[in-house]
């Protein structure tokens, strides 16, 4: 059956052999739409980012680009601004009709930590071609904090899926007309369009700015951290803010977004075009996102925003990226929320889940 592979079937795969793990996976990585992956022993401190190429393996590869190895067993700090390659404790062998699709978990893109999945032999980042057979690896690079990583940590998600799944637009106009998908007019092009909010409720504070200088932040302490240490806030009175070259912000999409059980969706980049940043696109959305948020509205997208080559006037409204909606195969038997601890439900303008909350 054609599709996102749901929980229910990443179980079967486990059991089966399709998705290898030393030490055995634990259920917590299995999510409504993905499997969480886990960070193995050893991180290599590598030139530059690459990718293997056809017929060649990134253990090949590692052999010139690598400067040390450093043991993750009792913790290691990875640097701001350096590339290291992770080999994951998960391995695949999938089928000739099921490929796979990896991307950075949610907090892992709040934090400015590039995070990109690469294959033997793969010739794209975060792309596993269908029957694909052999190991997995991160490639992490901080870009706005030094982090403290441990073996076992949970920094990126991958998708399975068998034959065509994606969502064209006529299809999401119907799916949008039958449930709406977002709170006000859909912009549907090649995809459901998001724009940014800057003028919240009651509030003159839009967003967050990561500070050029800060300490370590160890990725096991969850509500540790003063925000203040680390963040600048962002404030606008006229619905719009200047994004600073090579700055990175926290924003919050206008719409309220509403992923049905039935499907999944992942953020894209909107037009390059449209002006000289670039909303990161850290996460998929799993089936139930925003699906029993209080008052059914929906929930807001967390914005992770980078702006490239010069200052660039950022307006309220202005669309800033888009969601992809996929087919699942079978509705899954957990949904995004409270029933697996999700941490971003029902969630409006939010820091990653390592930093303390007021109130």
């Amino acid at each position: 059956m054609s599709g996102v592979c749901p929980n229910q079937q990443i179980e079967t795969m486990i059991a089966e052999g399709t998705i290898l793990a030393d030490p055995a996976i634990d259920p917590p990585q299995i999510q409504p739409a993905s499997l969480d992956l886990r960070l193995g022993h050893v991180a290599y401190r590598v030139r530059a980012s690459f990718l293997a190429g056809h017929g060649r393996s990134v253990a090949d590869r590692l052999a010139d680009f690598e400067m040390h190895r450093i043991d993750l067993s009792d913790g290691a700090v990875l640097e701001k601004g350096c590339v290291y390659l992770v080999p994951l404790m998960e391995s695949l062998a999938l089928p000739q009709d099921m490929s796979a699709v990896a991307n950075a978990k949610s907090s892992t893109g709040r934090l400015d930590l590039l995070t990109r999945t690469i294959t033997d032999g793969g010739t794209e980042f975060d792309r596993i071609a269908a029957g694909y057979h052999g190991p997995l690896y991160a490639e992490i690079c901080p870009r706005s904090f030094s982090v403290l990583v441990r073996p076992g940590m949970r920094l990126n998600q991958i998708r399975f899926r068998r034959g065509q799944a994606t969502l064209d637009d006529n299809d999401l106009a119907a799916l949008h007309a039958q449930t709406p998908l977002v709170d006000g007019q859909a912009v549907i092009q090649d995809g459901l369009g998001f724009s940014v909010d800057l003028r919240l409720p009651g509030s003159d504070l839009v967003g967050y700015r990561a500070k050029p200088h800060t300490g370590v932040i160890d990725l096991d302490r969850i509500g540790a951290y003063d925000p203040a240490e680390y963040w600048e806030e962002v404030r606008s009175s006229d619905g719009q803010i200047i994004l600073d070259p090579g700055a990175f912000y926290i924003l919050v999409s206008r719409e309220a977004v509403h992923i049905p059980p039935r499907y999944a969706a992942e953020m894209a980049p909107y037009l390059a075009m449209v002006g000289e940043f670039r909303v990161h696109y850290a996460g998929f959305f799993d089936p139930g996102f925003g699906h029993d948020a209080a008052g059914g509205a929906g929930s807001r997208g967390v914005l992770e925003v980078r702006c490239h080559e010069a200052p660039f006037v950022l307006e309220h409204g202005q669309v800033v990226g888009r969601l992809v909606y996929e087919r699942m195969s079978e509705i899954p038997t957990q949904l995004y929320g409270a029933q697996i601890a999700s941490n971003y439900q029902g969630q409006g303008l939010k820091l990653s889940k390592h930093f303390k909350t007021s109130g």
